[in-house]
């Protein structure tokens, strides 16, 4: 009996097509079968938000996804975020605020911060540091981390 089952997804704006078990978590899938490790494991419990993708636009969690479940599903990982001239407002801002250490939440907070700008046009401060905590940090204090998305939707407006 083979216990496999096809799937067919948009990653990044590739389509992909693949073979996995039923029971398969996506963050494994991409980092195992489409080689983007970019989207951490971390609790795998979807408590950190090291693993978060946008999902058909919206920011999941992908270690609390069956990887069955993205079939057919449209979806960006870190490694699609930047632009073909160079980085993503967001990475730039990050890297410019210096709004990261080790960089293992990284990948999940600059998800995160997308979803949330993307949703939320003109966010104050306190908007940001709600919307951040779904992504767990211990490296910082989330200062630079909130100034980088400040200065993003900031530029956003105009």
């Amino acid at each position: 009996m083979d216990d496999f089952v096809d799937i067919a997804l948009t990653v990044n704006g590739k389509p992909y097509r693949g073979r996995c078990e039923p029971r398969k978590l996506l963050v494994d899938f991409l980092r195992e079968d489409l080689g983007l490790a970019g989207t951490h494991a971390g609790c795998e419990h979807g408590i950190c938000g090291a693993c978060t993708i946008l999902f058909n636009g919206q920011a999941a969690r992908s270690c609390t996804t069956l990887a069955v479940q993205a079939d057919g599903a449209e979806l960006l990982t870190i490694e699609g975020l930047a632009g073909d001239g160079g980085l993503h407002p967001l990475q730039q801002a990050f890297h410019d605020h210096h709004a990261l250490q080790c960089g293992f939440c990284t990948p999940g907070m600059l998800m995160t911060a997308l979803d949330f700008l993307n949703t939320v046009e003109q966010p104050t401060e306190k908007q940001i540091r709600e919307a951040l905590s779904a992504v767990i940090c211990r490296c910082t204090g989330y200062d630079n981390i909130v100034k980088a998305v400040a200065e993003v939707a900031k530029a956003k407006q105009g």
